[in-house]
């Protein structure tokens, strides 16, 4: 990717959460920028494989730490992605109160840190602080529709914490912060167990097993390939912008349709579509971004198409079975 000229560059570019599926793809973009990487994660649901290859690399340093219990010294940055934090379905049962902690104190501690350093920071929030919306599609200035209480209570409401946080350490301390929300992101170096949809129906179509849609297969979801998030996250932590950045692909797709559309490209598979009852209740109905102000102030737009960007996801998901 090529930034516009008005567009800062980094010399030491901090990650946590950097062996997980998204900041993994964060870490090798930046690395090709020229840029030093840290990359820092406890490994609870990131893995060293994703950022195995770029062990030995000039540049390059892994460090795993819970960024919960305090901040590693990492010396001079002057960008700092915090990135770390389950995220998915799966993770909302089992470890609530990691989600929890990342998100609050996790929060504070980079925050203190690239406040220290005079650092750029930049926080990954998510679709999730809109809730099950009753705006469609979702602007950034939407104020969500959340159940505090609800299955997905301990993500939801981790991340709006820590988007006020966020914004309350700019507003205090100066901190050149903001934040990107992102939408249904894929491609290779998910978990296949996470619980998303896109895992979820490519293993079970490569492993010749039902495909399962949860209640009547109608609630949407929009899909954006890994490449094209990191460009647009790598584009928002370039400029000095402070306020929330929709980050996904307008394109909606209704569940059962997306189901076809992944036999259809797997065509050995001998799947058929299995409905069920809805897991859960709060789970939104309809996701889709208004990626208005992403183009507007990054020039950004997705450009891989679902037909390529699921190839190349179903490859990855093959040599992962």
């Amino acid at each position: 990717m090529v930034l516009e000229k008005n567009f800062r560059k980094y010399s030491h570019v901090v990650v946590t959460g950097g062996a997980g599926f998204i900041g993994s793809h964060l870490c090798e973009e930046y690395l090709k920028q020229g840029a030093a990487v840290t990359a820092i994660d406890n490994l609870v649901t990131g893995s060293f494989k994703n950022i195995a290859k770029l062990e030995g690399t000039k540049g390059f340093r892994f460090i795993e730490h819970d960024i919960s219990a305090s901040m590693p010294d990492v010396g001079e940055f002057d960008l700092m992605l915090h990135f770390a934090c389950p995220a998915s379905p799966v993770d909302f049962a089992k470890m609530p109160l990691e989600i929890l902690k990342v998100d609050s104190l996790g929060t504070f501690n980079s925050l203190d840190a690239a406040t220290k350093a005079k650092a750029r920071y930049v926080l990954a929030s998510t679709s999730e602080v809109y809730g099950d919306p009753l705006e469609h599609p979702q602007k950034e200035s939407y104020w969500g529709n959340v159940n505090s209480i609800g299955d997905r209570s301990c993500y939801d409401e981790a991340k709006r914490f820590a988007e006020a946080t966020t914004v309350a350490y700019r507003r205090k301390l100066g901190t050149d912060s903001g934040m990107v929300r992102i939408f249904n992101t894929y491609g290779p170096r998910m978990r296949l167990n996470d619980g998303r949809v896109v895992p979820n129906f490519c293993g079970q179509a490569l492993r010749g097993e039902a495909l399962t849609v949860y209640g009547d297969g109608q609630q949407t979801r929009s899909f954006c390939y890994v490449t094209d998030l990191v460009d647009g996250i790598i584009r928002y932590a370039a400029t000095d912008r402070t306020e929330p950045v929709n980050l996904g692909n307008p394109k909606e797709f209704k569940i059962r349709d997306f189901a076809d559309f992944i036999l259809k490209n797997i065509p050995q598979s001998n799947s058929k579509i299995e409905s069920r009852p809805l897991l859960h209740l709060d789970d939104p109905k309809q996701r889709r971004p208004d990626i208005s102000r992403a183009k507007e102030w990054l020039g950004w737009e997705p450009r891989v198409s679902l037909e390529e960007g699921i190839k190349k996801t179903i490859e990855y998901f093959r040599t992962v079975l």
